[in-house]
């Protein structure tokens, strides 16, 4: 008999959906309605680094380039202090097969779901993973179903989404566009349950576990080039897999005082589910309204429990306004002769700033690159935001307005971060695990799962709490 496939009843089954979905009972790892065994379950499908380097060497993952930005790093000391100016280097994954580090995670996750006996895989994404997870599932012979909130009520698509549409459907995906909303999960759900696919999903313990491999090569690779790790690596931070990834790859590698930055794109005072907003922003990954959120409350995901959780990993985490990375991606192609995408360079835009405070002989890494197209262009975007009421304009970035104003800088020395006080988030972590779980009286596993999930220390948890009590 056919399922009751109405909103509420499709809800009421989201976790026996989920768990045949992705093949893990997530109550085997529950301590509490708040915390659960992290390492356990990352471990729980039983790959280690070599396996997944044996996985992605197959299917043409990995072993991109690591490129040193000489002249980039020359225009950088010529506006530092006397002494300063870091080496800046960047870890080209626009060599992956569908271009860009999000084939590292599709890489295992549709392998493992091959090796499972699943038929296909679902996956939910606007970015370039759709892209990654359609060219994965071609080499195994997989379906895949890619679903994107692409329009908005008006039905006008966003040029970045419909460049990654194509890139999906040249792959031999089927891609159902969507209006933005909050129907995706519901439909992600009704699939699932109606094709007995895969899901693979960003927060899946084999996603996070692909992109190890990422931290684990620029460490290998700056080790072997210069005989010594990377003082900084900064990675672009949206849903939190990616900084995740990179730095528990960092630590598998031995560089343990590394330096591990998060940057987003500032599009604070956009509602990323509003229609009106919807198209006012021009960056779909790597900004504050996934980077935020997801690190004051990573649990905000379409599994019961995400692995993805940036906070445990981040030493610092900046800002840098919309109108800086694109000035920044130009900045690349005619100093670097490197066209690459201007989400990809988030992380760059906020290295030349921070590589001003680094010592010359320090080495500071750009964690990934993404592919470029006629979409994804500066240009392109641009031209959209302009059409979409928003002004465009040369001058000081700090004058950027999310949703408002895009302001290039005129020149490279008004490039700046701003830092968020990792402390002010790991104190909205605490306050959202407690609102969400209904954890009012935590317990000593609590504190010390908290702890451990916000980078803190036991007395900063309990200080917290008897603030909110």
């Amino acid at each position: 008999m056919r399922n009751d496939v109405s909103y509420p009843s499709v809800m009421s089954r989201k976790s026996e959906i989920l768990k045949h979905s992705v093949g893990i009972d997530y109550q085997e790892f529950e301590l509490s309605p708040l915390a659960f065994d992290y390492e356990r379950l990352m471990n729980c499908c039983g790959y280690s680094l070599s396996d997944v380097q044996k996985v992605q060497t197959d299917t043409g993952v990995g072993n991109t380039p690591l490129v040193e930005l000489k002249n980039i790093t020359e225009l950088v000391r010529s506006i530092s202090a006397p002494g300063k100016g870091g080496r800046i280097f960047i870890k080209d994954e626009k060599a992956c097969p569908s271009g860009s580090f999000k084939d590292r995670r599709a890489s295992l996750s549709v392998y493992h779901a091959a090796r499972l006996g699943y038929k296909g895989v679902v996956a939910a994404t606007s970015g370039n993973y759709g892209a990654a997870v359609a060219s994965q599932a071609a080499k195994y012979g997989l379906k895949a179903i890619i679903l994107q909130e692409v329009y908005d009520s008006r039905k006008v698509g966003q040029p970045e989404i419909l460049e990654k549409t194509r890139a999906c459907e040249a792959y031999g995906a089927e891609v159902w566009q969507m209006t933005v909303g909050p129907e995706l999960f519901y439909i992600m759900l009704r699939i699932l349950e109606e094709t007995g696919f895969f899901s693979a999903s960003l927060y899946i313990p084999t996603s996070v576990l692909g992109i190890e491999t990422l931290g684990y090569e620029l460490a290998q690779q700056v080790m072997e080039r210069e005989g010594r790790f990377p003082d900084m690596v900064v990675v672009a931070h949206a849903g939190g897999g990616n900084v995740t990834g990179t730095a528990r790859g960092l630590q598998k590698a031995g560089s343990h005082e590394t330096v591990v930055v998060g940057a987003s794109v500032d599009l604070r005072g956009l509602h990323m589910a509003s229609d009106y907003d919807f198209n006012r922003k021009s960056f779909t990954t790597a900004h504050s309204g996934f980077g935020i959120p997801f690190l004051t409350w990573p649990d905000r995901t379409d599994v019961p429990r995400n692995v993805a959780r940036g906070l445990r990993y981040l030493d610092q985490y900046v800002l840098v306004s919309q109108g800086e990375v694109f000035y920044v991606t130009e900045l690349l192609a005619k100093l670097e002769g490197l066209e690459r995408g201007p989400a990809g360079n988030t992380s760059l835009a906020a290295a030349i700033p921070l590589a001003q405070e680094l010592d010359r002989d320090q080495i500071l890494v750009v964690q990934e690159t993404e592919y470029t197209a006629a979409g994804k262009l500066p240009s392109s975007q641009l031209t959209f935001a302009e059409e979409n009421g928003i002004e465009v304009k040369r001058g000081d970035p700090r004058d950027n307005i999310p949703g408002k104003v895009i302001v290039i800088p005129q020149r490279v020395e008004q490039l700046q971060v701003e830092n968020l006080d990792l402390d002010k988030i790991r104190q909205s972590y605490v306050k959202h695990a407690i609102e969400a779980t209904g954890v009012r009286q935590p317990r000593e596993e609590d504190i010390l799962f908290m702890a451990e999930d916000s980078r803190s220390s036991v007395d900063f948890i309990r200080s917290v709490l008897q603030g909110i009590s």
